[in-house]
């Protein structure tokens, strides 16, 4: 039998849809190209925002549509934090939660057996899984590796605690174990991601930097880190990881707003101060390092104000690049109940504002690597004319073509000149 996911949402949960890949095919199973071809449909959810809920249930009333016999398994985050949305899914055949996705290879045999339906959402437990290891991604340059899960932040915008449960971290163990097999696999950089990456270790005596290490031991030639929380990077930890000669000079801090205000009213554990020393720490100790961000615009009660605070706050950091969103009203949270909403059209301008903004300081960014040599990790060949791939600092380069694939591979490139979207390199010796 054939079966085809889909994922919607982070990388932690692209790497939990690969660990139910895995599964499968460990039972037999092969996977299918699409769902017109699939006997078993899974659906890997997330409920960020209310938009992401709507193209959750769009995708699954058209695989009904389209495929009226095959079995829909859903799971993940939106049913999770909305357990009666089998009343509102009637199409999915299982719907299983967070905490049990894991399992849901054996209750799809079981359904192909008894045609019976099930809803199954489970509390989330305080402990790591201690089975959950992934092997390999087919045919990818990086492989993400899991190490934390949950949040305790309870930002008011956020329904992910409710999705995710409680912090909790993978064994410095099972971290060195699993790094080693997608090493060995091929995979040429590891990628660690949690739903509050900075957390990891919290309630021992370990932290991120002890996993970041575990993960160097494994024989991958980079190591880079998903997406971090600012109040967690403490100056020991950024001492620590800049003693890792494979780390990847490349963080991803999330900001949110650069008005002290707003983020109180987010519920944010840090202020403009603190980001700012943290990201000179980072620089200090990863020179030329790129930071990345996170920006939400329109947050209940932003005012001009709040929002000029924020827009020259951002100036001043000058990220690398940034992810640009309005706020959108997500139900069962705090902000969600706020009557101060700011109206859509005001969101527009202040996301076209902060992009150019961000769009000055980018391209600040690409053309001071200009003359630099940079590491590029070669991928899959997408262009006749170009091998592409990324620099240690998340830059695309393109290198004119010269041989069949450079797949896989590691060369230094000297880079020429910043064009729209990439940078242009010669590689250093051939």
């Amino acid at each position: 039998m054939r079966v085809w996911f889909y994922t919607f949402g982070c990388k932690v949960n692209q790497y939990e849809t690969e660990l139910l890949r895995q599964s499968f095919e460990s039972r037999g199973w092969l996977s299918a190209v699409n769902f017109a071809s699939a006997d078993v449909c899974v659906i890997n959810s997330c409920t960020v925002t209310s938009q992401s809920d709507l193209k959750l249930r769009q995708l699954v009333h058209r695989i009904r549509r389209e495929n009226p016999t095959t079995i829909i398994a859903l799971c993940g985050c939106y049913p999770q934090a909305f357990p009666d949305c089998a009343e509102t899914l009637p199409e999915a055949d299982i719907i299983f939660g967070s905490g049990n996705k894991q399992s849901l290879p054996s209750a799809v045999e079981n359904y192909v057996k008894s045609r019976l339906k099930i809803a199954d959402i489970q509390d989330i437990g305080r402990d790591y899984p201690a089975s959950e290891s992934l092997s390999a991604i087919a045919k990818k340059t990086r492989a993400v590796i899991k190490i934390q899960d949950g949040c305790d932040r309870f930002c008011s915008y956020c329904i992910i605690p409710y999705a995710r449960g409680r912090s909790r971290s993978k064994t410095l163990d099972q971290i060195r174990q699993e790094a080693k097999t997608l090493a060995a696999a091929g995979h040429k950089e590891l990628i660690a991601v949690g739903i509050n990456l900075s957390d990891y270790g919290k309630n021992t005596e370990y932290d991120l930097a002890d996993a970041v290490k575990a993960i160097s031991l494994s024989g991958a030639a980079r190591i880079r880190l998903g997406s971090l929380e600012p109040e967690e990077l403490s100056e020991s930890i950024i001492n620590r990881l800049a003693e890792i000669p494979n780390l990847c000079p490349h963080f991803h801090l999330a900001l949110q707003s650069g008005c002290d205000k707003t983020l109180r009213e987010m519920r944010r554990k840090y202020d403009r101060s603190s980001y700012s020393e943290i990201v000179r720490l980072l620089r200090d100790r990863f020179p030329g390092c790129a930071v990345t961000t996170d920006i939400m615009v329109g947050f209940p009660g932003e005012s001009d104000r709040d929002f000029s605070e924020s827009h020259e706050f951002v100036k001043s950091i000058a990220f690398a690049d940034a992810h640009i969103f309005p706020y959108s009203i997500r139900e069962g949270t705090p902000a969600a109940k706020r009557t101060d909403q700011i109206p859509e059209p005001i969101k527009e301008i202040r996301a076209k504002m902060m992009s150019e903004a961000v769009g000055i300081s980018k391209t600040a960014y690409s053309k001071s690597l200009v003359g630099s040599v940079q590491q590029v990790l070669f991928e899959k060949e997408k262009a006749p004319d170009f091998h592409q791939g990324h620099s240690s600092n998340y830059q695309v380069v393109k290198v004119k073509r010269f041989t069949d694939t450079l797949f896989r591979e590691m060369r230094d490139v000297r880079i020429i000149s910043a064009e729209s979207g990439y940078l242009l390199g010669e590689i250093v010796q051939r």
